[in-house]
């Protein structure tokens, strides 16, 4: 087994489990925080059922960002919607036999590769040149849309500059996940890509891309208006309430 493949197979190990558990103690701590006042976003609704909607809404569609900025919002909605297929088609190097749903994308998700990237662009270039963006905007966000920006241009060029062994590649990953190892190709781009990849799990849980799964813990958007209806009682309050009562 040589250096690189031992290397990089602990240095996989090692990502994800910093991920999982940067992101199980995030979530622990977002679900934890009591929210003691109602402040969603208004026009907000007022029934659970429609803070749902909005929800999906703002998660499918971007619905705040689209009113707030429609270049935003279409660099933005592109950007995620063609990651979602390009991870969707990478399916096929951690399946066997393949996903149906991996198969589906196959051809497109090639293109969408170049739509991610243009998406991504779009949103540096905006960041750096509107005024407004670039004063609110701190080094690690260029810093993240440059490492997203890497990923993007590495994978493309091992598809259509210098190809990899993609079989070889896939028996390591699956080798990972069988616990028994297999030899990884050494070309140079793949290892180039792999470092970005483990370097974003690395990251993930510390950075603002953690707004992913954050989104649905934000009080502006998961309560609904409903504050003359419902008397707004977060838990830690309630207890602090009982225990009084109980006291007196």
């Amino acid at each position: 087994m040589s250096v690189i493949t031992v290397t990089y197979a602990i240095l996989f190990y090692a990502a994800t489990a910093i991920m999982i558990a940067g992101l199980v103690t995030k979530i622990y701590q977002y679900a934890s925080t009591p929210a003691p006042l109602k402040i969603p976003t208004t026009p907000a609704p007022t029934t659970r059922i429609g803070v749902v909607a909005r929800m999906f809404r703002e998660v499918v569609f971007f619905e705040s960002l689209f009113k707030g900025s429609k270049w935003s919002w279409l660099f933005g909605w592109l950007f995620h919607f063609s990651l979602l297929i390009v991870l969707t088609r990478h399916l096929r190097y951690f399946t066997e036999p393949i996903w149906f749903i991996a198969i589906l994308v196959q051809d497109i998700g090639v293109y969408m590769g170049f739509a991610m990237l243009f998406g991504l662009v779009g949103l540096l270039a905006r960041r750096a040149l509107v005024d407004r963006l670039r004063y609110i905007s701190a080094p690690s966000d260029y810093l993240m849309l440059l490492l997203l920006i890497a990923l993007g241009v590495t994978g493309l060029m091992m598809k259509y500059v210098l190809r990899t062994d993609i079989v070889a590649a896939k028996a390591f990953f699956l080798g990972l996940l069988r616990f028994d190892w297999e030899p990884l190709p050494t070309d140079i781009l793949l290892l180039i890509h792999l470092t970005l990849v483990i370097f974003l799990m690395v990251i993930f849980p510390f950075s603002k891309l953690l707004h992913a799964p954050g989104i649905f813990f934000s009080p502006t958007r998961n309560q609904a208006d409903n504050p003359r209806e419902h008397r707004h009682v977060s838990p830690w309050a309630a207890k602090l309430d009982a225990n009084r009562i109980a006291g007196n």
